[in-house]
């Protein structure tokens, strides 16, 4: 877990920055009405909506680009989009997994093999590796100005499925369809979140030491620019003395 939240941290200042470009608007707007497609407009009845306007909320996405999109997502415009899973490796064996949205597979593939390619990296066949990923709900919270008791209390009563300190933040990783639920009842007892989303967690972590570090941030970057990129997970771990010597956390 420590390694997808590394690449978690570094994306969530990213995507602060992303959004004032309006890049991860664009990409939270495919993924609402991709959702609403899936399984219709009501949050209620529709997890993958509900997630999705809260990812929209958390970048601080207008309220009436919401709604906008909603109404738009019954209309034809996002209709022709694809969902594909794409699996490949960046530098020194590191997993990559990514969800995409493309209305060209082909093209998509292509574009996605060439900076792979390109740095350092290549993608792999459907299914190479899927499998040593989970999808889990992650919410980190930061150390300072709670006990770890207290904390590892509330999160055997609410129900999470693991809980661990890491470094100055805590981590309580749930079930999907529980992350709501549990998310709420934190902010209920006042609780501030660092994050939270439902993401795909590795079960194996590759360690990366400050030589090998560089080559495979820079594909993951380069990969989560890809237009066509809805989200990026990797199983790599960098020590934080290593991110902060390279000037990216």
């Amino acid at each position: 877990m420590s390694g997808h939240s590394k690449w978690h941290n570094i994306r969530v200042k990213k995507s602060k920055v992303d959004a004032q470009k309006g890049k991860i608007f664009t990409k939270i707007a495919r993924e609402i009405s991709m959702a609403i497609k899936q399984a219709g407009r009501d949050p209620e009845v529709n997890y993958r909506l509900k997630l999705a306007i809260l990812k929209a909320k958390g970048v601080n996405m207008p309220q009436e680009n919401i709604k906008r999109t909603i109404e738009k997502a019954q209309g034809a415009g996002e209709s022709a989009l694809l969902e594909i899973i794409y699996e490949g490796y960046a530098p020194y064996g590191v997993a990559i997994l990514i969800e995409a949205a493309t209305d060209n597979r082909n093209r998509t593939a292509a574009e996605l093999r060439n900076l792979f390619s390109k740095y350092g990296g290549n993608l792999g066949e459907s299914g190479c590796f899927a499998w040593m990923f989970d999808k889990k709900g992650l919410i980190t919270m930061g150390a300072k100005n709670v006990s770890e008791e207290k904390i590892l209390n509330l999160a055997l009563e609410i129900g999470a499925e693991d809980f661990k300190k890491v470094e100055d933040s805590y981590e309580i990783t749930t079930a999907p369809l529980n992350f709501h639920k549990i998310k709420q009842t934190l902010e209920e007892k006042k609780i501030k979140i660092e994050s939270a989303e439902v993401t795909m967690i590795a079960k194996n972590i590759a360690s990366l030491d400050k030589n090998q570090a560089p080559a495979v941030l820079k594909l993951m970057e380069v990969l989560e620019d890809h237009d066509d990129v809805q989200a990026i997970y990797a199983n790599f771990d960098i020590p934080s003395s290593i991110l902060e010597e390279l000037s990216i956390e």
